[in-house]
């Protein structure tokens, strides 16, 4: 499985994917889920994928077939599409061709099918920032100020500290250290989530990656941050009172 998580906000985007990749209890791949295809300046695309690896590398090899394609159009390169939500709808329609076409050569031997999503996040010089979580059909939805975080793969750990922090005017300080804290909550309670971390910061009208990080296992700031975090909620756990106080 995998866990990914791409944050909206006033200051800009900031992505983490994990890199694990199974197929077994005894088969443990380390696998990149964070692509960026930028023109530094011009536009900037970060894509975080959960799925199926052959639909998901597939896709990202479509995709820059497609802008290495000197007859590429607006319609068809995710570099010359003008506008995000063009993006998206291009990024949509290769998954959903993809994963029809996996899914159909499976079939002929079991009912298996192969299906994978995205969250894309970027930005085109002029344009807004934006992003979405693309679903295997293709279709896709945008975060938006009620909800200014979208994740895919093993969520449900990781999202209850997003939910009670994240809001558009969270910093991007603050946004690392939520979205860190999320996924370090997502490694705790599932094995199939596993490090290195590829973090990713997109500020607003850079059009560019304005930071990139990998972490890898043993990472000394990510390790005092997660035994921070521990202390935390133990220190918070005791100190919470359930029993009405005694009649005097």
């Amino acid at each position: 499985m995998t866990y990914c998580v791409g944050l909206l906000l006033k200051e800009g985007i900031v992505m983490l994917s994990d890199t694990r990749t199974n197929a077994g209890l005894d088969n443990i791949s380390v696998y990149k889920k964070m692509y960026v295809f930028e023109n530094p300046g011009e536009r900037v695309i970060v894509i975080l994928t959960a799925g199926s690896l052959s639909v998901t590398q597939t896709t990202m090899a479509k995709l820059q077939e497609a802008i290495d394609d000197d007859d590429a159009t607006e319609e068809t390169s995710i570099m010359k599409a003008r506008t995000m939500l063009d993006v998206a709808e291009i990024v949509g329609a290769e998954l959903a061709r993809v994963a029809e076409d996996i899914s159909e050569k499976l079939s002929r031997n079991s009912q298996a099918r192969g299906t994978a999503s995205v969250i894309l996040g970027g930005q085109r010089r002029g344009g807004a920032m934006r992003l979405f979580l693309i679903y295997p059909e293709g279709n896709h939805i945008e975060a938006t100020a009620d909800t200014p975080f979208l994740q895919i793969g093993e969520h449900k750990y990781g999202k209850p500290i997003l939910d009670r922090v994240v809001s558009l005017d969270t910093s991007i300080s603050d946004a690392k250290k939520a979205v860190l804290l999320s996924m370090d909550s997502t490694l705790r309670s599932n094995l199939s989530v596993g490090m290195p971390l590829d973090l990713a910061i997109v500020r607003y009208d850079d059009c560019r990656l304005s930071e990139y990080r990998r972490i890898e296992n043993g990472d000394p700031v990510f390790a005092a941050m997660s035994l921070a975090w521990s202390k935390a909620l133990r220190d918070g756990f005791s100190q919470i009172v359930v029993e009405p106080p005694a009649n005097d």
